[in-house]
């Protein structure tokens, strides 16, 4: 056997790529790395595959000076700024996404945390949401303090979400208002209080090849149960906007490696997936077993209805994973 064959025999039985491993695929051919991490993917998790929907419950003037993201203070993009929506809006907004096949939904917020008033309409709105509909509940609020994540908790979320966005190699190349040790330390918190763990991050910022296989590798130290995975769309205004795109065969290639370096893992491709020509199809194929469905926080997505006939096309059985 050839060192794909091997590796794949081996994850197939219940281990991991290492690093020196996950490198090695860099240079395996792509359709033969595909198809392993697909079998990979149906070995290790089954064929369910899992939708979940996001809300900008809170848009734009954000602190923080991430380079990719239009809801900055620090960029001129023209991104919407408001204030935190009504309860009972999000609320409706999870039931109506809940009635169309949507098994989990995020309230997301812009800002490096929240106040102690906006935990407290969070939380009421959380709860409105269990009073609404059986939807299962994410967060993702910056970097929040163990208290108010034992808040979130108490009012029926149950996993929390905070990229690593990069490799600690690469972080500080897209941010320097907070460290990449500020997000482990709101990840680990958010494990001490109760909740499962939701991290990724983006690829075609500009970190090399090296920088997404570490970042893998982080993932899996911390344990996250579901790993979000965007491709950056570029958006005038950010530093990052005129980056050139990540080519759809290097998408593919990134996102088999994380399936032999995660195994077992939710893979959610996530922002940026309207990007890709066939809107997901192939990556779906290779190693990736969930998805963001309907509109991103600042970009357009790909409809619920969309997805749920790719996903019934491609043999998938749709649930919580």
């Amino acid at each position: 056997m050839n060192l794909l064959e091997t590796l794949t025999a081996r994850v197939l039985e219940g281990g991991a790529a290492d690093r020196d491993e996950a490198l090695s695929l860099l240079d395996a051919p792509l359709d033969a790395l595909c198809d392993a991490a697909n079998d990979i993917r149906r070995a290790r998790c089954g064929d369910r595959f899992e939708l979940c929907a996001i809300i900008n419950g809170k848009s734009g003037h954000c602190p923080e000076n991430c380079a990719f993201c239009a809801q900055s203070a620090h960029h001129a993009t023209g991104a919407e700024v408001y204030a935190l929506l009504p309860e009972d809006g999000i609320a409706q907004q999870a039931a109506a996404h809940h009635a169309r096949g949507v098994r989990r939904f995020s309230i997301v917020t812009a800002g490096r945390a929240l106040t102690e008033g906006e935990t407290a309409h969070v939380c009421r709105a959380f709860q409105a949401i269990r009073a609404r509909c059986g939807v299962s509940m994410c967060a993702s609020h910056g970097l929040l303090s163990y208290e108010q994540l034992v808040r979130l908790r108490d009012a029926g979320v149950t996993r929390y979400h905070c990229n690593l966005e990069t490799s600690r190699r690469f972080f500080p190349s897209i941010c320097t208002t907070h460290t990449y040790d500020d997000k482990l330390r709101t990840l680990h918190d958010a494990r001490r209080a109760g909740l499962t763990l939701c991290s990724g991050g983006i690829f075609g910022l500009g970190e090399t090849a090296v920088d997404r296989i570490d970042m893998a590798l982080a993932l899996r130290d911390l344990g996250v149960n579901s790993v979000p995975l965007n491709v950056l769309s570029p958006i005038a205004g950010t530093p990052l906007g005129a980056q050139p795109p990540l080519s759809p065969d290097e998408t593919r290639r990134a996102i088999a490696i994380y399936r032999f370096i995660l195994p077992g893992t939710v893979l959610r491709m996530a922002g940026g997936r309207g990007l890709l020509p066939d809107r997901g199809r192939a990556v779906f194929s290779g190693g990736a077993n969930a998805a963001i469905t309907g509109d991103m926080l600042t970009t357009a997505g790909v409809t619920i209805e969309t997805d749920r006939a790719l996903v019934r096309d491609l043999g998938y059985r749709e649930g919580l994973l």
